[in-house]
């Protein structure tokens, strides 16, 4: 526990990406496989399920430093963070531990849930008094299911890639699968996982027991220069970018699986998907995006008609009729079982296209009466036609191009070394909009006000009140989040737990991808992906838009 806290507090010390991974690198060299193997667990994105409920941990740790109920909340007021707040009080540790990540997470946190209160009690003064500030920090993040860092899994798989010397495609691969809860990490695990590349290893090939696991999603690079300067346009294949779930769905001895990019196993979620994927040959691997599509329709749903069937416990006939699901196929992987990723893409392209006759012959209804789509091709003339095309994206509800070298391979995440993918979505829906309620953020931002909720003005029956419609924490530079700290600090109005609501002063433009009603929400909308976009300090509060300009995003989003 004590190498894995101090790697953590490294991570979440710097914003350098070298030295991320050079602190990576450093404890996986040296950390024992089992620890290894949670270590990568974490910070590859596993979630650590809640071993204790947050008002429980609250209650043993305020007993413990023997704190009032009004000095704890005041204390974590103050700090921003449960975690911190907690590991800050405590009393001073009187003995250490010496026990490892894999102990800690196998034989204290994942046996917590369940026990009896005043067992749970005696065990949490018992961990508490053995570990120091940094330890509490990490453990109570642990037990809380909290832990979250700033490092991507990207650079996880670059440290074991050089401390394993295997090409960072080939960790890829054997990472795929690897935060499924399901299978608990271990020590075997993970030295399979570094192992040395031998000759003719082929660990392309999924292991025995990772038959159902998908391969590592290939992902696009922002466009930001003039498409014209990628050359002829005869060179790309493009698409219509799909604001859905991007998955694969696997078909391999004779079973189904449907994995998200989050490398999530959604198979239950869309039995409908599962179903039609009986019909797929055995050893075939699609690549597309889950879209809610109702039949007949000439365009999905917004996404969140998508959600329910994330986010609800169960499945009804009403959720399965409200959000119908269809696979919209971009690529193929495998074929008979044959990995397809290093022929070229129009050639993969030639073979989905087969696949799918084969499925659907001429004369026969839609394609598994459209549950399984193929991407259209989009075709233009020249790259000034495409631009114009790509103009009616929100019309066609798509979030704008996906431009494909016709010679790419199919690569392994974000990278430019098979042909490059690039997506060239439509700019953002902007509203300039009044900073209303802040909060504190995590990690590096613990300690100032970065979440903050945004409000439009409603002008109904003759008044103008401020409505709130979004929040938002990235966008602004670190310089920026502290003058806005500075200034909520000073307008506090009132506090609500770790909320402050302030006097209006700030106004910010707020861009986001897609807006629908929704009647859970104050303003009656609810936006996708709402980011700060600039601070207009240009513009006093009374010069912020207004809800009948959201509203006309909505209507021209329903059009």
């Amino acid at each position: 526990m004590k190498r894995f806290a101090a790697l953590y507090a490294a991570l979440d010390a710097t914003t350098s990406t070298n030295d991320k991974l050079e602190a990576l690198v450093t404890y996986f060299a040296s950390a024992e496989p089992e620890d290894a193997a949670w270590a990568a667990y974490f910070l590859a994105g596993g979630k650590p399920r809640q071993s204790v409920p947050t008002r429980v941990l609250v209650e043993c740790a305020r007993e413990r430093a023997r704190l009032p109920e009004w000095l704890f909340e005041e204390s974590y007021q103050a700090v921003g963070d449960l975690a911190e707040t907690i590991a800050h009080v405590l009393p001073p540790a009187t003995r250490e531990s010496e026990l490892g990540l894999a102990q800690w997470i196998e034989d204290r946190v994942l046996t917590l849930r369940g026990v009896d209160p005043d067992t749970l009690r005696a065990r949490l003064y018992d961990y508490w008094d053995e570990l120091n500030w940094s330890e509490r920090f990490l453990l109570t993040k642990l037990i809380g299911g909290g832990f979250r860092v700033g490092v991507s899994r990207q650079l996880v798989v670059r440290a074991l890639a050089r401390v394993a010397d295997v090409d960072h495609k080939r960790i890829a691969q054997r990472m795929v699968g690897w935060t499924d809860s399901r299978q608990s990490p271990s020590a075997a695990r993970y030295l399979r996982l570094v192992a040395p590349a031998a000759d003719g290893d082929d660990v392309d090939t999924p292991h025995e027991s990772d038959i159902g696991l998908p391969w590592p999603f290939f992902l696009a690079h922002p466009l930001q220069v003039d498409p014209a300067t990628l050359g002829p346009l005869t060179d790309w294949i493009v698409e219509w970018k799909w604001d859905g779930i991007r998955a694969q769905l696997v078909k391999r001895a004779g079973r189904v699986w449907i994995w998200s990019r989050g490398e999530d196993l959604v198979t239950e979620r869309f039995p409908e998907l599962a179903a039609l994927g009986e019909a797929l040959p055995d050893g075939t691997v699609i690549d597309g995006e889950i879209l809610a599509w109702e039949p007949g329709a000439s365009a999905p749903l917004p996404f969140a008609r998508l959600q329910p069937r994330i986010t609800r416990k169960s499945l009804t006939k009403k959720v399965l009729s409200d959000s119908p699901a269809t696979m919209l196929a971009y690529d193929l992987l495998e074929a008979e079982g044959r990995d397809l990723r290093t022929e070229p893409l129009h050639a993969r392209r030639a073979r989905l296209d087969a696949l799918a006759q084969t499925l659907s012959p001429a004369g026969t209804p839609p394609l598994a009466a459209g549950l399984l789509r193929v991407s259209p091709l989009v075709h233009a003339e020249d790259w000034q036609a495409l631009a114009a095309l790509r103009e009616e994206s929100r019309a066609r509800g798509v979030e704008g191009l996906m431009l494909k070298e016709r010679t790419s391979m199919y690569g392994v995440g974000r990278t430019k070394a098979s042909g490059t993918w690039w997506k060239w979505k439509i700019d953002p829906y902007a509203i300039d909009a009044v900073l209303l309620y802040a909060q504190r953020g995590h990690g590096r931002r613990a300690s100032l006000y970065t979440d903050f909720t945004f409000a439009v003005w409603d002008e109904a029956n003759g008044t103008r009140t401020l409505v709130p419609f979004a929040k938002a924490y990235s966008g602004l530079t670190d310089e920026e989040m502290r003058k806005v700290d500075a200034i909520v600090r000073k307008t506090t109005v009132e506090k609500f737990g770790p909320v402050r609501s302030v006097t209006p002063t700030l106004v910010f433009e707020i861009g986001f991808e897609g807006i629908q009603a929704s009647p859970r929400h104050k303003s009656g909308i609810a936006v996708r992906f709402p980011r700060m976009l600039r601070w207009r300090t240009d513009k006093a509060i009374e010069d912020a838009d207004t809800l009948d300009m959201l509203k006309g995003f909505l209507n021209e989003a329903q059009a």
